[in-house]
């Protein structure tokens, strides 16, 4: 059960943070890092960067059901028919139930990190006013307000309206009011203008005291990202020019190895969670539990490497989507492919015929079995058997879990371009084609806008919930109606957790 320690009200937070749930009891990782006391010495400057270690620490922590409810709902992306979490499944099919469990924990797990970063930037003041390095001191708070303002990002697009904090104190929110999804991306964009002075212009792998740490680009892919919401293309275009001009990234020219262990600190890549076994095929790891998406039955080329649980398919509409288009390696990397799967497919007709190398035996030599659950899994989420450290075998220890990468800046950049935005860093044709020369595809000339959302679903596919958001923002909700579905505008966001409507006033009048 995720508690943060926040001094001020720890008792309503404690009750705030009691629900109910399934397998998630037994799953939630314990808490880390958590070194905030009372009795803190502000003279000690030297311990200014405790409370931001303290804040990655619990960014890092994320809880294994927010990803996933957050991208489930999109044409790219499909939950795993059978199991125990039936309210997921129907997430996915835009049946919604405010009571589910997972919709309570995500909204706290977020929120709860808000206030840890709020705290950490209110500790980080006092350390500043006992002496302690303005400069250092400002960075230090930016990185917090930067890893707040994801996390209010990701809140907004999944909610809507949702509660704008201002300090550590949670008990704020039982007289706030909610504010837009409108004014929440404006305020994000404003808060990323605050703290790109103050972060560090370097690549987040060549910082050496947080290594992949926020800098001023991880804050500049943030605005751009609040603002694609807010269709504001210009303020795009700018901000991803910056990330785009400065020369520090780079697209990692091997796209599969991209979401395996030598994409980890990637050029590539502007923000992710880290984990490690430490080298170690015992003791203590940091990991994220991807056993989730993993296949229900394998059988791996390291023996006794587990399994998953099949919790996460990528559609058949994505994948003849890809099809169509002549993907290999982006698809190869996209999608595990059992017999059954395969069976599928090509008992239509249109792709009766497959290309050779689609099989259900990795490149690796894991062999993905038939399951129940799901015909397909996913790859971005697969790490093979034999990049585990000898000795680990739960399914992708040791692998990092991308957040930003530049390819999605380069898209976001293209599209701005492509409605209307003037650019400095390039054209949409350039943007698009460096995408699609890692792709083995054509070069594109005069890039249209639907030609970079197509690169869109084909790049960022299973990535964040891209898709559905994308398909929601442009208003091209026709594509989300898909193999029995039936997607409606008021399924826009999700609704209030029960829990949360029981507990904050204001969030019954806010929908």
């Amino acid at each position: 059960m995720k508690l943060i320690n926040n001094f001020k009200k720890f008792t309503w937070l404690l009750i705030m943070l009691l629900f109910a749930s399934s397998c998630n009891d037994l799953l939630i990782e314990p808490p880390q890092n958590r070194s905030f006391t009372g009795e803190t010495d502000y003279t000690v400057s030297s311990n200014m960067i405790l409370p931001l270690i303290g804040t990655y620490a619990e960014f890092q922590a994320r809880g294994w059901e927010d990803f996933p409810l957050i991208s489930v709902r999109g044409d790219d992306v499909n939950s795993g028919g059978l199991g125990d979490q039936q309210d997921y499944a129907e997430t996915d099919k835009y049946n919604y139930n405010k009571d589910y469990w997972m919709y309570n924990s995500v909204w706290q797990n977020m929120y709860s990190d808000i206030f840890v970063a709020h705290s950490a930037m209110e500790q980080i003041e006092l350390f500043k006013e006992n002496g302690a390095s303005a400069t250092l001191a400002n960075q230090y708070i930016a990185e917090a307000k930067t890893l707040r303002a994801f996390l209010l990002f990701q809140l907004s697009r999944t909610w809507g309206n949702v509660f704008i904090t201002t300090s550590s104190d949670p008990s704020e929110l039982l007289v706030a009011e909610v504010s837009t999804k409108d004014a929440i991306m404006q305020h994000i964009s404003d808060q990323m203008d605050e703290a790109i002075p103050h972060l560090v212009g370097l690549h987040p792998n060549q910082r050496t005291d947080i290594p992949g740490g926020a800098t001023k680009y991880t804050a500049l892919a943030i605005k751009a990202l609040a603002n694609l919401e807010l269709k504001n293309y210009q303020a795009v275009a700018d901000a991803a020019g910056q990330i785009i001009s400065s020369g520090a990234f780079v697209l990692e020219s091997d796209f599969y190895e991209l979401f395996k262990i030598p994409g980890k600190l990637n050029n590539e890549n502007i923000l992710e969670l880290q984990y490690s076994d430490f080298g170690q095929g015992a003791g203590d790891v940091k990991d994220h539990l991807f056993a989730f998406f993993g296949p229900e039955n394998w059988t791996p080329a390291v023996v006794g490497a587990g399994s998953g649980w099949g919790f996460y398919e990528p559609s058949i509409k994505f994948i003849k989507f890809m099809l169509d288009r002549g993907e290999t390696v982006r698809l190869e990397t996209s999608v595990l492919f059992t017999d059954r799967g395969i069976s599928e497919i090509t008992s239509d007709p249109n792709y009766a015929t497959l290309p050779a190398w689609i099989s259900n035996t990795t490149r690796d030599g894991d062999l993905i079995e038939d399951y129940a659950r799901a015909m397909f899994a996913s790859g971005k989420h697969y790490l093979p058997s034999n990049q585990l450290t000898p000795g680990r075998t739960n399914y992708g220890t040791n692998k990092n879990f991308t957040l930003i990468r530049y390819a999605e800046i380069l898209l976001m950049y293209a599209e701005a371009l492509t409605q209307g935005a003037s650019g400095t860093a390039g054209s949409a044709d350039q943007a698009v084609n460096l995408l699609r020369a890692r792709a083995g595809l054509t070069e594109l000339s005069g890039v249209t806008n639907q030609q970079v959302m197509d690169e869109k679903f084909a790049e960022l596919a299973m990535e964040w919930g891209t898709r559905f958001f994308d398909m929601v923002r442009l208003g091209k909700t026709t594509e989300l109606s898909y193999d029995g579905r039936s997607f409606s505008d008021d399924k826009a966001f999700l609704p209030y957790p029960q829990n949360q409507l029981d507990l904050l006033p204001a969030l019954n009048n806010a929908k």
